[in-house]
Protein backbone atom coordinates (compact mmCIF):
# COMPACT_ATOMS: atom_id res chain seq x y z
CA UNK A 1 0.00 0.00 0.00
CA UNK A 2 1.38 3.45 -0.61
CA UNK A 3 1.43 6.13 1.89
CA UNK A 4 0.04 9.58 0.57
CA UNK A 5 2.77 12.41 1.57
CA UNK A 6 0.72 15.08 2.46
CA UNK A 7 2.91 18.56 2.18
CA UNK A 8 1.72 20.57 5.16
CA UNK A 9 0.45 24.41 4.22
CA UNK A 10 1.69 27.32 6.28
CA UNK A 11 -1.33 28.81 8.16
CA UNK A 12 -1.58 33.11 7.97
CA UNK A 13 -1.31 34.55 11.36
CA UNK A 14 -4.19 35.64 13.13
CA UNK A 15 -6.44 33.56 11.05
CA UNK A 16 -9.46 31.76 12.93
CA UNK A 17 -10.08 29.02 10.69
CA UNK A 18 -8.06 26.65 8.61
CA UNK A 19 -8.28 26.95 4.73
CA UNK A 20 -10.95 24.11 3.69
CA UNK A 21 -7.94 22.13 1.59
CA UNK A 22 -6.14 21.55 4.43
CA UNK A 23 -8.87 19.83 6.27
CA UNK A 24 -9.57 18.21 3.09
CA UNK A 25 -5.86 17.05 3.30
CA UNK A 26 -5.89 16.03 7.22
CA UNK A 27 -8.61 13.81 5.97
CA UNK A 28 -7.62 12.16 3.36
CA UNK A 29 -4.35 11.45 5.22
CA UNK A 30 -6.43 10.05 8.15
CA UNK A 31 -8.58 7.87 6.40
CA UNK A 32 -4.76 6.38 4.36
CA UNK A 33 -3.60 5.71 7.87
CA UNK A 34 -6.65 3.96 9.00
CA UNK A 35 -6.46 1.67 6.06
CA UNK A 36 -2.91 1.05 6.75
CA UNK A 37 -3.80 0.43 10.70
CA UNK A 38 -6.67 -1.97 9.29
CA UNK A 39 -3.88 -3.79 7.24
CA UNK A 40 -1.53 -4.36 9.66
CA UNK A 41 -4.23 -5.65 12.04
CA UNK A 42 -5.23 -8.41 9.29
CA UNK A 43 -1.31 -8.98 8.97
CA UNK A 44 -1.30 -9.58 12.77
CA UNK A 45 -4.67 -11.78 12.51
CA UNK A 46 -3.66 -13.98 10.26
CA UNK A 47 -0.14 -14.57 11.95
CA UNK A 48 -2.23 -15.65 14.64
CA UNK A 49 -4.69 -18.08 12.66
CA UNK A 50 -7.43 -15.83 13.61
CA UNK A 51 -9.04 -16.15 10.17
CA UNK A 52 -12.13 -14.75 10.95
CA UNK A 53 -10.67 -10.87 12.46
CA UNK A 54 -8.38 -11.14 9.42
CA UNK A 55 -10.98 -10.98 7.13
CA UNK A 56 -12.99 -8.09 8.87
CA UNK A 57 -9.73 -6.00 9.31
CA UNK A 58 -9.28 -6.66 5.32
CA UNK A 59 -11.87 -5.69 4.24
CA UNK A 60 -12.39 -2.58 6.64
CA UNK A 61 -8.92 -1.98 4.75
CA UNK A 62 -10.74 -2.39 1.05
CA UNK A 63 -13.15 0.09 1.67
CA UNK A 64 -11.21 2.51 3.50
CA UNK A 65 -8.74 2.74 -0.11
CA UNK A 66 -11.70 2.52 -2.04
CA UNK A 67 -13.37 5.78 -0.89
CA UNK A 68 -9.92 7.39 -1.30
CA UNK A 69 -9.57 5.54 -4.87
CA UNK A 70 -6.30 4.64 -3.75
CA UNK A 71 -5.54 1.81 -6.63
CA UNK A 72 -2.28 0.54 -4.49
CA UNK A 73 -4.25 -0.01 -1.94
CA UNK A 74 -7.36 -1.51 -3.28
CA UNK A 75 -5.23 -4.43 -4.99
CA UNK A 76 -2.90 -5.02 -1.86
CA UNK A 77 -6.23 -5.35 0.68
CA UNK A 78 -8.54 -7.55 -2.05
CA UNK A 79 -5.46 -9.96 -2.76
CA UNK A 80 -5.22 -10.29 1.19
CA UNK A 81 -8.79 -10.87 2.02
CA UNK A 82 -8.76 -13.37 -1.06
CA UNK A 83 -6.02 -15.02 0.39
CA UNK A 84 -7.75 -15.35 3.98
CA UNK A 85 -11.13 -16.07 2.10
CA UNK A 86 -9.40 -19.43 -0.10
CA UNK A 87 -8.03 -20.49 3.27
CA UNK A 88 -11.73 -20.63 4.55
CA UNK A 89 -12.81 -22.53 1.71
CA UNK A 90 -14.78 -19.64 0.72
CA UNK A 91 -13.67 -20.01 -2.83
CA UNK A 92 -17.01 -17.81 -4.67
CA UNK A 93 -16.48 -14.95 -1.50
CA UNK A 94 -12.31 -15.08 -2.64
CA UNK A 95 -12.77 -14.62 -6.28
CA UNK A 96 -15.66 -12.34 -6.36
CA UNK A 97 -13.06 -9.51 -3.89
CA UNK A 98 -10.96 -10.22 -6.66
CA UNK A 99 -13.26 -7.89 -9.13
CA UNK A 100 -12.49 -4.68 -6.95
CA UNK A 101 -9.54 -4.96 -9.33
CA UNK A 102 -10.55 -6.99 -12.58
CA UNK A 103 -13.76 -4.80 -13.00
CA UNK A 104 -12.72 -1.64 -11.94
CA UNK A 105 -11.84 0.42 -15.34
CA UNK A 106 -11.63 3.80 -13.88
CA UNK A 107 -8.35 3.11 -11.95
CA UNK A 108 -5.20 2.35 -13.16
CA UNK A 109 -3.55 -0.99 -11.65
CA UNK A 110 0.32 -1.27 -12.09
CA UNK A 111 1.14 -4.54 -14.53
CA UNK A 112 2.59 -6.04 -11.34
CA UNK A 113 -0.81 -5.80 -9.34
CA UNK A 114 -2.96 -7.14 -12.27
CA UNK A 115 -0.52 -9.73 -12.67
CA UNK A 116 -1.20 -10.83 -8.95
CA UNK A 117 -4.73 -10.94 -9.16
CA UNK A 118 -4.45 -12.86 -12.34
CA UNK A 119 -2.39 -15.73 -10.71
CA UNK A 120 -4.51 -15.38 -7.22
CA UNK A 121 -7.41 -16.14 -9.78
CA UNK A 122 -5.49 -19.02 -10.67
CA UNK A 123 -4.97 -20.11 -7.27
CA UNK A 124 -8.53 -19.97 -6.18
CA UNK A 125 -9.31 -22.52 -9.48
CA UNK A 126 -6.50 -24.67 -8.87
CA UNK A 127 -7.81 -25.28 -5.21
CA UNK A 128 -11.41 -25.81 -7.06
CA UNK A 129 -9.63 -28.53 -9.19
CA UNK A 130 -10.86 -26.13 -12.14
CA UNK A 131 -7.93 -26.76 -14.55
CA UNK A 132 -9.08 -25.24 -17.26
CA UNK A 133 -9.92 -21.40 -15.99
CA UNK A 134 -6.29 -21.76 -14.00
CA UNK A 135 -4.80 -22.34 -17.16
CA UNK A 136 -6.14 -18.81 -18.72
CA UNK A 137 -5.91 -16.88 -15.06
CA UNK A 138 -1.93 -18.29 -15.44
CA UNK A 139 -1.76 -16.74 -19.30
CA UNK A 140 -3.00 -13.37 -18.19
CA UNK A 141 -0.99 -12.97 -15.75
CA UNK A 142 1.87 -13.88 -17.82
CA UNK A 143 1.29 -11.52 -20.19
CA UNK A 144 0.88 -8.61 -17.51
CA UNK A 145 4.57 -10.09 -16.06
CA UNK A 146 6.01 -9.08 -19.33
CA UNK A 147 9.98 -8.54 -19.12
CA UNK A 148 11.63 -8.85 -15.76
CA UNK A 149 8.95 -9.76 -13.52
CA UNK A 150 9.07 -10.17 -9.67
CA UNK A 151 6.29 -12.81 -10.24
CA UNK A 152 8.18 -14.52 -12.74
CA UNK A 153 8.89 -17.75 -10.28
CA UNK A 154 5.51 -17.73 -8.82
CA UNK A 155 3.59 -17.88 -12.29
CA UNK A 156 5.79 -21.31 -13.12
CA UNK A 157 5.16 -22.68 -9.73
CA UNK A 158 1.93 -22.47 -10.82
CA UNK A 159 2.44 -23.62 -13.96
CA UNK A 160 4.51 -26.42 -12.64
CA UNK A 161 1.58 -27.07 -9.79
CA UNK A 162 -1.20 -27.43 -13.25
CA UNK A 163 1.49 -29.69 -14.92
CA UNK A 164 1.56 -32.00 -12.07
CA UNK A 165 -2.56 -32.25 -11.88
CA UNK A 166 -2.46 -33.22 -15.44
CA UNK A 167 -0.20 -36.19 -14.85
CA UNK A 168 2.63 -34.33 -16.72
CA UNK A 169 5.80 -35.11 -14.17
CA UNK A 170 8.53 -34.38 -16.39
CA UNK A 171 6.66 -30.68 -17.79
CA UNK A 172 5.97 -30.08 -14.14
CA UNK A 173 9.86 -30.50 -12.90
CA UNK A 174 10.82 -28.59 -16.20
CA UNK A 175 8.90 -25.43 -14.84
CA UNK A 176 9.67 -25.88 -11.33
CA UNK A 177 13.41 -25.77 -12.36
CA UNK A 178 12.75 -22.84 -14.29
CA UNK A 179 10.94 -21.41 -11.47
CA UNK A 180 14.07 -22.27 -9.39
CA UNK A 181 16.40 -20.70 -11.63
CA UNK A 182 13.97 -17.08 -11.84
CA UNK A 183 13.60 -17.07 -8.29
CA UNK A 184 17.38 -16.89 -6.60
CA UNK A 185 16.66 -12.85 -5.25
CA UNK A 186 16.32 -12.27 -1.64
CA UNK A 187 12.99 -11.08 -1.80
CA UNK A 188 11.98 -14.62 -3.58
CA UNK A 189 12.86 -16.92 -1.02
CA UNK A 190 9.42 -18.26 -0.85
CA UNK A 191 9.03 -19.24 -4.46
CA UNK A 192 12.50 -20.51 -4.45
CA UNK A 193 11.25 -23.13 -1.28
CA UNK A 194 7.77 -23.35 -3.51
CA UNK A 195 9.98 -24.32 -6.48
CA UNK A 196 12.21 -27.56 -4.33
CA UNK A 197 9.04 -28.68 -2.90
CA UNK A 198 7.49 -28.99 -6.56
CA UNK A 199 10.46 -30.54 -7.37
CA UNK A 200 9.74 -32.69 -4.69
CA UNK A 201 6.71 -33.72 -5.22
CA UNK A 202 8.08 -34.75 -8.86
CA UNK A 203 10.37 -36.82 -7.63
CA UNK A 204 8.07 -38.70 -5.01
CA UNK A 205 5.59 -39.08 -8.20
CA UNK A 206 8.84 -40.97 -10.13
CA UNK A 207 9.61 -42.81 -6.92
CA UNK A 208 12.58 -41.04 -6.22
CA UNK A 209 12.20 -41.11 -2.22
CA UNK A 210 16.23 -40.06 -1.69
CA UNK A 211 15.53 -37.14 -4.49
CA UNK A 212 12.58 -36.40 -2.82
CA UNK A 213 13.92 -35.74 0.49
CA UNK A 214 17.10 -33.78 -0.48
CA UNK A 215 14.70 -31.23 -2.30
CA UNK A 216 12.15 -31.28 0.48
CA UNK A 217 14.66 -30.90 3.49
CA UNK A 218 15.94 -27.33 1.36
CA UNK A 219 12.35 -26.20 1.16
CA UNK A 220 12.02 -26.99 5.03
CA UNK A 221 15.00 -25.01 6.15
CA UNK A 222 13.99 -21.91 3.68
CA UNK A 223 10.20 -21.88 4.56
CA UNK A 224 11.33 -22.32 8.64
CA UNK A 225 13.47 -19.04 8.04
CA UNK A 226 10.66 -17.49 6.67
CA UNK A 227 7.70 -18.74 9.10
CA UNK A 228 5.66 -20.26 6.65
CA UNK A 229 3.53 -22.80 8.56
CA UNK A 230 1.47 -23.89 6.26
CA UNK A 231 3.95 -24.51 4.03
CA UNK A 232 6.02 -26.47 6.65
CA UNK A 233 3.47 -28.52 6.82
CA UNK A 234 3.37 -29.54 3.03
CA UNK A 235 7.14 -29.89 3.41
CA UNK A 236 7.03 -32.52 6.41
CA UNK A 237 4.08 -34.41 5.03
CA UNK A 238 6.26 -34.71 1.43
CA UNK A 239 8.93 -35.96 3.56
CA UNK A 240 7.06 -38.37 5.64
CA UNK A 241 5.66 -39.94 2.11
CA UNK A 242 9.51 -39.69 0.93
CA UNK A 243 10.58 -41.63 4.01
CA UNK A 244 7.30 -44.54 3.59
CA UNK A 245 8.56 -44.87 0.01
CA UNK A 246 11.87 -45.82 1.47
CA UNK A 247 10.14 -48.20 3.87
CA UNK A 248 11.02 -45.97 6.96
CA UNK A 249 8.06 -46.03 8.63
CA UNK A 250 8.97 -44.64 12.00
CA UNK A 251 10.63 -41.79 10.20
CA UNK A 252 7.33 -41.72 8.38
CA UNK A 253 5.46 -41.38 11.18
CA UNK A 254 7.81 -38.86 12.80
CA UNK A 255 7.21 -36.03 10.10
CA UNK A 256 3.15 -37.06 10.27
CA UNK A 257 3.28 -36.20 14.12
CA UNK A 258 5.30 -33.35 13.29
CA UNK A 259 2.75 -32.04 10.51
CA UNK A 260 -0.21 -32.28 12.85
CA UNK A 261 1.55 -30.22 15.58
CA UNK A 262 2.47 -27.41 13.24
CA UNK A 263 -1.04 -27.34 11.71
CA UNK A 264 -2.56 -27.76 15.49
CA UNK A 265 -0.46 -24.77 16.39
CA UNK A 266 -1.33 -22.83 13.19
CA UNK A 267 -5.53 -23.54 13.80
CA UNK A 268 -5.07 -25.65 10.73
CA UNK A 269 -8.04 -28.20 11.14
CA UNK A 270 -7.37 -29.74 7.30
CA UNK A 271 -3.78 -30.00 8.21
CA UNK A 272 -4.38 -31.56 11.36
CA UNK A 273 -6.71 -34.14 9.66
CA UNK A 274 -4.62 -34.67 6.81
CA UNK A 275 -1.16 -35.79 9.07
CA UNK A 276 -3.72 -37.82 11.58
CA UNK A 277 -5.03 -39.68 8.77
CA UNK A 278 -1.50 -40.30 7.24
CA UNK A 279 -0.61 -41.70 10.78
CA UNK A 280 -3.40 -44.08 10.71
CA UNK A 281 -2.16 -45.57 7.51
CA UNK A 282 1.07 -45.90 8.34
CA UNK A 283 -0.19 -47.96 12.10
CA UNK A 284 -2.78 -49.81 10.25
CA UNK A 285 0.31 -50.90 7.80
CA UNK A 286 3.00 -51.63 10.30
CA UNK A 287 0.10 -53.49 12.26
CA UNK A 288 -0.49 -55.53 9.15
CA UNK A 289 3.21 -56.16 8.76
CA UNK A 290 3.66 -58.03 12.25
Amino acid sequence: MRLLLLAGLALLAGCAQPPKATNAARLEAARQEAALEANRRGDTYVRHGDLDNAARAYREALRLSQSLEDAEGIAANAINLSIVLQRQGRFADARSTLNAVTENSNLRFTPARLAEVSLRQALIDLDERRFVPAEEWVARAAAHCAGRCALAGAILNVRAQLALQAGNNDQAATHARAAQAASRGPAERAELANALRLLGFTALRAGDGAGARIQLEQALALDREIGAPRKIVLDLLALGRAAALGGDRDGARAYYARAMAVSEADRDNAGVAEARALMDSVDKAAAIGK
